[in-house]
């Protein structure tokens, strides 16, 4: 576990969160036991430092207090957006929009640059005034992506309450962390010794 500035704890990421950006994203908020929250977008800096982490932003990124409430809120959207399809119900339409939002506000084509050391090169545009839109493209893409990709049936939520995290199913581990499945097998247990 690594620790944010206020040195809580990090979980480690859930299966599928190396693969999928966005996935890592939603589970940015996470439920800890005892009704704790750990948010790693609480305040601009801890957006920022999530954003370098991911290579989704410079080194020397900052980020002002509206850009991390337009992050906070393109996370929710995308809980929304998982927790519908892990549920089988139509995906709420403001969720849709917001991703669409997103998608539409920076250039998907990366443009030719030339650079007289290495010649010509690709790269989307993205001066520093749009940092969060560029990055938040990026995680709604990678959102689409995953729900409707080939992994979105192994899309599901953590079994252990209250963890409230995503990740990708695989075989029959329905838990984010060893964590989790330690604390739900420990609750199965303590159910059939109280109901016998």
């Amino acid at each position: 576990m690594t620790r944010t500035a206020s040195n809580a704890p990090v979980p480690a990421t859930a299966p599928g969160a190396e693969q999928y950006p966005a996935l890592d994203f939603a589970d940015s908020v996470v439920t800890l036991p005892g009704g704790r929250t750990l948010d790693l977008l609480a305040t601009p800096e801890d957006a920022a430092r999530w954003l370098t982490e991911r290579n989704l932003a410079p080194a020397d990124t900052e980020l002002r207090e509206t850009c991390a409430l337009r992050m906070r809120s393109l996370r929710e959207q995308i809980r929304a957006l998982f927790t519908s399809r892990i549920d089988g119900r139509p995906a709420p339409q403001e969720a849709l929009a917001a991703v669409n939002e997103a998608l539409t506000r920076v250039p998907t084509a990366a443009l030719l640059h030339w650079d007289p050391v290495r010649g010509p090169y690709r790269a989307a545009p993205h001066p520093t005034d749009q940092t969060v839109d560029h990055a938040l493209g990026v995680l709604a893409a990678d959102a689409a992506e995953l729900l409707t990709g080939p992994d979105a049936a192994r899309l599901t939520a953590c079994g252990s309450a209250p963890c409230n995290r995503y990740l990708l199913r695989s075989g029959r581990r329905h838990w984010c962390s060893v964590r989790c499945g330690d604390r739900a097998r420990a609750a199965r247990a303590y159910a059939r010794r109280t109901a016998g």
